[in-house]
């Protein structure tokens, strides 16, 4: 049996979101892809841990005390780095954030005794030096416990796709959980069909691939079970999309826990398998959590009393 609430890992960069508006005004908010993925697990109800690298300025007093108020654990040795990084995003007239960053990346040891998942992602996964650590986090992960990747790709840190292609492949093969957006996908294989890559990378091992693709819905795929759906976006005015990926990502995982899907090896066993309908419920907790995220200012993230799935 899986345990209760297997005890989640989240390794990635935790940093201040610059915010610019499109009228002009600016806010200043903590985020941080993994970041926002620990914070929405912990607001769902889970037991959640961030292995990060923060400065030892008022930035990072400030991410530090954010994550505490909101139940998330840091991992030691977290607070690292020269200083804490920052991101400036661009909202446009549509609620889209562009993103350009300022920081650097390093992962400290971690430990994995107790824990049930581990997901990572994002920036920490290809910037060097930390990359090459979170990869080797993977592979030890595997022997304990379940494990996800949201590539959450970022041009402005990352390069060109073919610098971290095969770092990106390298990572979907070591996790049970992949989601990307189609626009992740299009920028990283120019010119390829979004469904055929998340076929292609079904083929590499994970249990699950979901690709976020806008009002076109969700592509949802098992790969061992052979089997593919789409399920529908839910209608939300857009105020902005600032972490609802990354909100997305922490509702199908806590839908997944809660399934006893994930949590240790024997959870990735039980994962494959799943079928269509044991990971629909999951699929719709997380549409539900972007849907109020896109309905706000920042990366809010909600408990489980403000959404219904």
């Amino acid at each position: 049996m899986a345990e209760p609430d297997p005890r989640v890992l989240v390794v990635g960069e935790a940093l201040i979101d610059i915010v610019h508006s499109s009228q002009g005004a600016v806010s200043e908010h903590v985020g941080g892809s993994p970041a926002n993925v620990a914070v929405g697990l912990a607001r769902l109800g889970h037991s959640a841990t961030l292995a990060t690298h923060l400065g030892p300025d008022e930035q990072g007093a400030r991410v530090t005390a954010y994550l505490q108020e909101r139940d998330v654990r840091l991992s030691p040795d977290s607070a690292s780095a020269v200083r804490t990084p920052t991101a400036i995003a661009r909202v446009d007239a549509e609620g889209v954030a562009r993103y350009d960053f300022d920081l650097t990346w390093e992962l400290s040891e971690v430990e994995l005794a107790g824990v049930g998942h581990v997901h990572t992602g994002s920036i920490a996964a290809t910037l060097e030096p930390g990359g090459s650590g979170v990869l080797e986090l993977l592979r030890h992960a595997r022997e304990v416990a379940t494990t996800s990747y949201d590539p959450n790709l970022r041009p402005t840190v990352m390069g060109e796709p073919h610098q971290v292609r095969s770092r990106i492949e390298e990572c979907v093969g070591l996790a049970d959980v992949v989601k990307a957006s189609a626009e992740d996908l299009r920028w990283l294989y120019a010119g390829a069909p979004v469904a055929e890559v998340a076929h292609l990378w079904g083929l590499l091992g994970p249990s699950l691939v979901v690709v976020t693709n806008g009002e076109a819905g969700v592509l949802v795929l098992l790969p061992a079970r052979g089997s593919h759906g789409v399920t529908p976006t839910l209608p939300t005015p857009v105020v902005d999309t600032v972490g609802a990926g990354d909100s997305f990502m922490s509702g199908l995982l806590s839908g997944l826990l809660d399934a006893g899907l994930l949590g240790g090896v024997p959870g990735r066993d039980r994962f494959r398998r799943s079928d269509l309908g044991e990971v629909g419920p999951a699929v719709r907790r997380a549409l539900a959590c972007a849907s109020y995220t896109v309905g706000r200012a920042g990366a809010a993230a909600p408990t489980r009393p403000e959404i219904s799935d």
